[in-house]
């Protein structure tokens, strides 16, 4: 079920996107442009907003240069398909720009004390990145790793909201967020090891353990 909301809801943004992304392609502007300009802008939100305690401007800034993320992937299909190094580079940059959120939001628990909430974000970080490498790493070995309920925009959302609903006075529900996204993080990494682990079964030789 999470799976069918999640393929629905980006039928649904894609069908918003496509006239953005036709327009900036007719200006001349490209997938690897728009990439990268939507990383400065979370890291923009995350470190200039978030990490001073601006936590609604923050979210709101972070989650709308997040949204870049599907912007520039649909210009590069509607150009001719993604080249490997666009490819490479939207990787990267999701990298740099979860690091600044994740870093962000435990440094500003941090000044306020929350030990927990440092704790959880450090979690967040740490296995965020795990979801990210097991996909990569199972790609690279020619395997497939489309699998998994908090993927990166997931993960996002259910940060942005505990920041905005702390931002309003909701003061544990960054905190909550935080350990409710490493809990579901942690089960995505278990998800794609085990989709791993089955195909590489079946990709085995017969005979070999």
């Amino acid at each position: 079920m999470a799976k069918i909301f999640q393929v629905s809801a980006r039928a649904g943004m894609t069908r918003v996107v496509e006239p953005i992304a036709r327009a900036l392609l007719r200006a001349g502007v490209t997938p690897n442009a728009v990439t990268v300009a939507g990383t400065v802008g979370v890291l923009v939100g995350a470190l200039g907003f978030g990490a001073r305690g601006h936590l609604v401007a923050g979210a709101l800034i972070v989650t709308l240069f997040a949204l870049t993320d599907l912007l520039d992937g649909t210009m590069a299909r509607m150009s001719g398909g993604s080249t490997k190094f666009g490819a490479f580079l939207d990787s990267s940059m999701d990298r740099v720009a979860d690091s600044a959120v994740f870093g962000a939001v435990a440094y500003w628990l941090a000044t306020q004390d929350d030990h927990s909430g440092v704790a959880a974000a450090l979690v967040c970080l740490a296995v965020g990145g795990l979801v990210s490498y097991v996909k990569a790493r199972a790609e690279g070995l020619g395997m497939t790793c489309n699998v998994g309920i908090a993927e990166r925009t997931e993960r996002l959302l259910i940060v942005g909201v505990g920041g905005i609903l702390t931002g309003v006075g909701v003061d544990p529900a960054l905190e909550i967020a935080l350990w409710l996204l490493a809990a579901v993080s942690i089960f995505t990494v278990g998800q794609r090891m085990t989709h791993v682990y089955r195909q590489a079964q079946q990709l085995q030789p017969d005979g070999q353990a």
